[in-house]
């Protein structure tokens, strides 16, 4: 499947269970982890948890089979790496204290380097 099917795949499946705030991040030239970075909010523990079962399902569905899912047993945050896409399901309050979207988004700076005899 290509990227931008899997992003459409992710980003459907959360908007079918109402997922709040979904944010899309490129983070290829960053990281060679994964592609992109999907973040997204639920409102209590369950929605996270249905969330992130919804975005499993869609993929099983679709042929894709999540490396992991990290997080399940308390549901503040659960992750699911789909390989190219990272899915990220935090509940409001444990996002904002992270700040993935922040961290993910600054641009590298060159860095000075000083050589010294």
């Amino acid at each position: 499947m290509e990227l931008d099917e899997l992003r459409q795949l992710v980003t459907e499946a959360l908007a079918d269970l109402k997922a709040r705030d979904v944010r899309v991040i490129d983070v290829r030239g960053k990281t060679t982890i994964t592609d992109l970075m999907v973040i997204a909010s639920g409102t209590s523990d369950r929605h996270v948890k249905s969330l992130a079962d919804n975005v499993v399902a869609r993929a099983k569905a679709a042929g894709i089979r999540s490396i992991g899912i990290e997080g399940e047993r308390d549901c503040e945050w659960v992750l699911v790496d789909l390989y190219d896409i990272v899915v990220h399901i935090m509940l409001p309050a444990t996002r904002e204290f992270y700040g993935l979207e922040k961290l993910w988004s600054i641009e590298a700076q060159p860095t000075e380097v000083q050589i010294y005899p």
